[in-house]
C-alpha cells in the first residue's frame, strides 16, 4: 500500500499529493464530496484543514472523513489497483 507524505489543499476542491514513491500529482476531489460523512468539506475552510493520518498514509481531515491512498496513487500513476484491471488495461 502507497502512503501519502505530503498534501496540500488547492482551489476548486483540488488536492496536491505526493506518495512515498515518489508518484505526485493534483486529484479532483469535489465529485466524491458527496453523502452525510463528506458533506462537511464543501465548505472550502474546512477542506483546507486537510492533513495526513500518520498511521495509514491516507488524506485525512478532522471529524473523520478520508480517502484511500491506493486509489489515488493509481490515477496519478495510471496503474490499476487490483489484476482485473490491469488486465483489462492490457487488452
Amino acid at each position: 500500500m502507497h502512503r501519502v507524505v505530503k498534501v496540500t489543499a488547492l482551489p476548486d476542491y483540488r488536492l496536491q499529493v505526493e506518495f512515498d514513491d515518489g508518484v505526485a500529482g493534483t486529484v479532483e476531489i469535489f465529485p466524491r464530496l458527496s453523502g452525510p460523512v463528506f458533506e462537511p468539506l464543501r465548505d472550502e475552510v474546512v477542506f483546507r484543514t486537510v492533513t495526513i493520518d500518520e498511521e495509514t498514509g491516507a488524506v485525512c481531515w478532522p471529524g473523520g472523513p478520508d480517502l484511500a491512498p491506493d486509489a489515488m496513487h493509481s490515477r496519478l500513476s495510471g496503474k490499476p489497483i487490483f489484476a482485473e484491471e490491469q488486465e483489462t488495461a492490457e487488452r
